[in-house]
């Protein structure tokens, strides 16, 4: 797993930002970014330990056409040498070009499998995953969940609270299929909490991380809660007021900013600031999660 070597602790960076000043709050940036340069973030948490459980063989994983978890595993599987294939939502873009994240997971070796979203509804039923994995001849692959979320994911998230013990009160994340937070909150030292931004719609995250710290950690742990008003319409959705706020942040600070993940959370916690919804002398740290692709 040499190739997958990180750089851990990732730094924590504090920025001066008026918006989060005036109302006594201190922003701090966990740049979880910059942990590997091509596993990045909690998709190098989550991956390593899974990848380490797989020994060699055939990893199967699942995801949208623009999901940053099939890119990471992609590249996962380039650096060491290891069969990758993504089962795609969605049978109707079989037929057509690939994007360039699919592109990008095709380039690095990956196999990409197109199937219907019915069947995609039902890929953790033991049958409809049988029958998946018996038509690309992959029935002995280790198989990693959507989003990379599962209790080896989640202990791997872990240390990312662990590092970030008494560094902040509130700790921040952008949720995809809870993992990061699940770890995350459980990692955290007494008086700390984390929140959670939800990117998809729907309102289902809170039984997902219930069950995640369950499988993980026998029941759960720490203290968290999810704020699920900023998705800005859902999973890749990004508006314009969005892509302004992305933009702005970067020149302000010179930093990056991920439009899917990262630009949700940091927005969320800009409207959360001026709403009053931290004391005075509150400390929040955001966890960068990604950058943006090229």
């Amino acid at each position: 797993m040499t190739d997958l070597r990180p750089r851990p602790p990732s730094p924590l960076q504090e920025v001066a930002d008026d918006r989060f000043a005036r109302h006594g709050v201190r922003l701090l940036l966990k740049r979880d970014d910059l942990i590997h340069p091509e596993l990045i973030g909690n998709k190098w948490r989550k991956l390593v330990p899974n990848l380490t459980a797989a020994a060699g063989r055939t990893v199967v994983t699942f995801g949208g056409a623009y999901s940053n978890h099939l890119r990471a595993t992609a590249a996962a599987g380039r650096l060491l040498g290891l069969p990758t294939m993504g089962v795609v939502r969605g049978d109707e873009l079989a037929g057509r070009p690939l994007n360039t994240s699919l592109a990008r997971c095709a380039a690095d070796g990956m196999r990409l499998r197109f199937v219907d979203r019915g069947t995609y509804r039902r890929k953790a039923d033991a049958e409809t995953l049988a029958a998946v994995l018996r038509a690309v001849g992959a029935e002995d692959a280790y198989v990693v969940p959507e989003g990379g979320s599962n209790a080896l994911a989640v202990r791997g998230c872990e240390v990312l609270g662990e590092e970030l013990r008494g560094r902040a009160d509130v700790v921040a994340v952008a949720c995809g299929t809870g993992g990061t937070l699940a770890g995350l909150a459980a990692g955290l030292g007494p008086g700390q909490r984390a929140l959670g931004v939800p990117v998809l719609k729907g309102g289902f995250l809170a039984e997902e991380i219930r069950v995640l710290q369950e499988e993980a950690f026998g029941g759960r742990r720490g203290d968290w809660r999810l704020d699920d008003r900023f998705h800005f319409g859902g999973y890749a959705r990004v508006t314009p007021e969005l892509e302004a706020f992305a933009e702005d942040f970067a020149h302000r600070h010179a930093v990056p900013v991920e439009r899917l993940y990262v630009a949700k959370l940091l927005y969320g916690l800009v409207a959360l600031t001026e709403e009053g919804g931290f004391p005075r002398g509150t400390t929040v740290a955001a966890v960068v999660t990604g950058r943006p692709f090229p």
